[in-house]
């Protein structure tokens, strides 16, 4: 695989005229870059997102996986990312096997459709069945106040604009293991779940994390490489709780600082056995 030299720095600098403490004057600030990134696969065109132009190679592997296009890493045979005048082309080949059945899912479908659930052409599709996840350990609740604690130190990109989300994986054993950042939330985590599989390794020893609200693609995206436990900063939907419980999923929102509320399979969380009937 090769990525392009040439893409945009995600982040610039532009300039603005502020009013702080009570004085307008001429400033400046630091703001993350957005751009079309179009995804094809084997010559035709599935998908295009707005996305920041960084880690592009674990997007494209986490984007195929999340999608149902592959089933795992080896079955994609090259990669390249091009960066066009219009923004940037993340080029895929499919070995033979799965390119023929992503040719039989391109007749099949009706059209394009928005983010978070591209490439689907039905209701079914885009409710899709979702992988059970299983996982028997257990964790303190320290555990997780210790894992979204290291997410913010290592956002080098928000830390820049203030702007963008972030995905991690956290074991209790080794930390943090990988962050991506974008200003799509499904993409921060299509781009950590790419970087999991391109390293050789499932999310299911640990915990997936994220600085955004939590709605059903990212359940949906999170149980594909089997995560146990999702964390995340803002609240679930009902249809992302529903989704969570059926598929065997620790669910995890409104973790800030101290405090957090487990929303499914609380057994998982140590000290639920004595508070929960």
């Amino acid at each position: 695989m090769s990525e392009s030299e040439e893409l945009p720095d995600p982040v610039v600098g532009v300039s603005c005229v502020a009013q702080r403490n009570g004085i307008v004057s001429p400033a400046s600030r630091r703001v993350p870059e957005e751009m079309a990134v179009a995804f094809t696969f084997n010559g035709s065109t599935h998908a295009v997102m707005m996305a920041t132009p960084a880690d592009l190679e674990d997007f494209a592997v986490g984007f195929a996986l999340t999608e149902g296009l592959i089933e795992s890493r080896s079955e994609i045979d090259s990669l390249e990312v091009v960066n066009l005048e219009l923004g940037v082309e993340i080029r895929a080949w499919l070995k033979e096997e799965r390119a023929k059945a992503y040719a039989q899912r391109r007749r099949s479908m009706a059209g394009p459709t928005g983010c978070g659930l591209c490439g689907i052409e039905s209701l079914e599709a885009a409710m899709r069945q979702t992988p059970k996840v299983s996982a028997n350990w257990q964790f303190a609740p320290q555990a997780v106040i210790a894992a979204m604690a290291s997410l913010d130190p290592a956002q080098r990109l928000n830390a820049e604009t203030h702007a963008v989300h972030g995905a991690g994986f956290w074991t209790e054993r080794e930390g943090l293991v990988a962050l991506r950042e974008d200003v799509g939330r499904h993409n921060a985590l299509d781009k950590l779940l790419g970087a999991l599989v391109r390293g050789g390794r499932t999310a299911s020893d640990g915990f997936v994390l994220t600085t955004s609200r939590v709605s059903i693609e990212l359940i949906q995206k999170a149980a594909r490489l089997s995560a146990p436990v999702l964390v995340a900063v803002s609240a679930p939907t009902a249809a992302a709780i529903r989704l969570a419980d059926e598929c065997g999923m620790t669910l995890i929102a409104v973790a800030r600082r101290q405090d957090f509320e487990v929303f499914t399979h609380p057994q998982r969380l140590r000290e639920t056995a004595r508070h929960v009937a």
